[in-house]
């Protein structure tokens, strides 16, 4: 079976380029373990103009890691369509890129002639891995819904705050029109591509799910406060202000890719960072007004629960993965996303602790819709 298929890209590779003579590999992302080999085939789609020949010279971006047999070959002035396989033996874990380089440049295509190689210390932690990042993945989809019950059950929305639904909303909002533009906009793909042309789409579909989920989800529990009751809660001047301001950018940024003073790609980064921005804070507004209430009666303890697992799984993901493939930079050379998901946790247990310590006690029948005693 794997043979078929192997001959079957090869046989379609030709249909697939319309460049003479052009240089693939195939596969472009190969798994390794440490200490064994593995291989990729390099393939000449068209055989060369009459009378040249070329080198191939074969290229490791981090030798200490990854080696590659052949080193170099040539390919004959009569040579038609062919085919080369490349052995690689993994040194060290971690990530590397081989590429194949032609000398003389100019007489074929080569910019498709390299492969992703990660190679990894254990095929059980990669696995363990994917399943933790189900787990998470999972527990995240599901946190919605408790809160969503709970005003259900109350017929009321007090105890929950606006400023923290509406921070939500935009939030997910700009993460979903980052993952679906970058995911099904073959331009922007494009532009992420001529950016990193060895690089992986960042966004896979389970982004996209977990994105428009999460914006359905918040604006069920919005329309839940148009019906249930709410008491005297409002979106508050402070966070009118923070959404201006995001709105402001985004408008600017905008405006900014339409005249092309900017790429579309960096307005999506741009959105990202709207959304990175309020993960920090949008658990603020929810804490204080729990504080100045002195009670959690309307703000689902079961929503924090699964937040905090999907949180903690998540940065377990990270640490099994810096460590299987000895690359501890991903979590402190570059430490947003750990740190994003330490700051929710971190919040999450502030939660259970003015539920069930500070504020044990409250009763709903002694609180007010305005939230008083």
């Amino acid at each position: 079976m794997a043979l078929t298929r192997r001959w079957f890209w090869l046989l379609l590779l030709p249909a697939l380029t319309c460049v003479q003579g052009a240089l693939r590999s195939w596969p472009q992302d190969l798994k390794v373990h440490l200490n064994q080999q593995s291989s990729f085939n390099l393939s000449l789609t068209e055989s060369l103009p009459d009378g040249r020949s070329a080198i191939v010279t074969i290229d490791v971006q981090h030798p200490d890691l990854l080696s590659a047999s052949p080193s170099n070959f040539s390919i004959a002035a009569g040579d038609s369509q062919g085919d080369w396989v490349i052995s690689v033996k993994g040194l060290g874990a971690g990530h590397s890129t081989v590429s194949a380089n032609v000398t003389p440049s100019d007489i074929t295509d080569f910019s498709q002639a390299f492969v992703r190689v990660t190679i990894e210390k254990s095929d059980a932690l990669y696995h363990v891995s994917a399943v933790v990042g189900w787990i998470y993945f999972l527990a995240w989809s599901v946190s919605f819904y408790p809160q969503i019950y709970t005003n259900y059950k109350r017929k009321s929305v007090v105890g929950l705050n606006f400023d923290y639904l509406s921070l939500n909303i935009v939030g997910f909002l700009m993460y979903s029109l980052f993952n679906c533009c970058l995911y099904w906009i073959p331009e922007v793909e494009n532009e992420y591509f001529d950016r990193y042309p060895k690089g992986l789409n960042p966004v896979q579909i389970n982004d996209i799910f977990f994105s428009l989920h999460a914006v359905f989800a918040t604006a069920v529990t919005i329309g839940q406060c148009f019906i249930y009751e709410t008491g005297n809660q409002r979106v508050s001047t402070t966070a009118r202000i923070i959404h201006g301001i995001f709105a402001v950018f985004i408008l600017i940024s905008l405006i900014l890719s339409c005249v092309k003073t900017i790429h579309w790609l960096d307005f999506l980064y741009y959105c990202s960072y709207v959304k990175l921005s309020i993960t920090l804070i949008k658990y603020v507004p929810q804490a204080y007004y729990n504080y100045r209430r002195k009670s959690t009666v309307g703000w689902s303890i079961g929503n924090i629960f699964l937040d905090c697992t999907g949180g903690v799984l998540s940065m377990l993901q990270m640490i099994l993965n810096a460590y299987n493939y000895d690359d501890w930079e991903s979590i402190f050379g570059d430490p947003t996303k750990f740190g994003l998901g330490f700051f929710s946790v971190a919040f999450d247990v502030f939660f259970i602790i003015q539920h069930y310590v500070l504020y044990r006690h409250s009763d709903e029948k002694v609180i007010d819709l305005n939230g008083r005693i």
